[in-house]
């Protein structure tokens, strides 16, 4: 991937979405192009500053780039830049770091 030219805003992230081979019960593998529905995994590429407490000081986002996320189904917009696609999400809609 060549250098990221995205830059998010208060407490945004840019997200990788992880897209996993999924396995039926019968051992039939459905490929990453079947449609399952709306990632809820991805990588962290970016995280903005936070956004601006009443108090003036800046929000804490306690992730880092290159982070495992697990986040909210319906919580990220898909853009494309430069035939990449990208998730930005809501620093409050993620749910988890995957261990």
């Amino acid at each position: 991937m060549s250098k990221l030219k995205l830059k998010p805003l208060g407490s945004r992230l840019i997200i990788k979405p992880i897209v996993e081979n999924e396995v039926t019960k019968a051992g039939i593998i459905l490929p990453d192009t079947a449609d399952k529905g709306r990632p809820v995994r991805g990588e962290v590429l970016a995280i903005g500053p936070g956004k601006t407490l009443e108090n003036g000081q800046r929000e804490k986002i306690d992730l880092k780039v290159g982070d495992k996320i697990l986040f909210e189904k319906y919580g990220a917009d898909e853009y494309k830049v430069d035939n990449e696609e990208f998730l930005v999400i809501d620093y409050e809609k993620v749910v988890a770091v995957i261990k």
